[in-house]
């Protein structure tokens, strides 16, 4: 398979996701970036102020750092299995292919 992109555009798409990459370190944005975890149990607390949760989690975390941390690592892993599959069956189709 080529690749249909002449260099000067692929250097032009590296150049742009460098930037994307970049734009949030560079800009000094102030803010809480709250999950959406968050925003639900805000929007419940809001809307029904005398709301007593049923459920509660078996280990918290012990900071947002470890949390996010977690979050990342569970996302590596659910990428490398999806990798994997996806890999698997492109090389089954092209074993298939060869055989006919």
């Amino acid at each position: 398979m080529t690749s249909s992109l002449s260099p000067r555009a692929s250097i032009l798409l590296l150049v742009l996701a460098a930037a994307i990459v970049a734009a949030p370190m560079a800009l000094k944005i102030d803010g809480q970036f709250l999950g959406t975890d968050d925003a639900g149990s805000k929007a419940i607390e809001d809307s029904h102020p005398g709301y007593v949760r049923w459920t509660h989690p078996f280990w918290e975390p012990p900071s947002k750092e470890i949390e996010a941390t977690i979050f990342a690592l569970e996302a590596a892993i659910g990428a490398g299995v999806l990798g994997y599959v996806i890999g698997r069956r492109h090389g089954s189709r092209r074993r298939d292919d060869a055989d006919r």
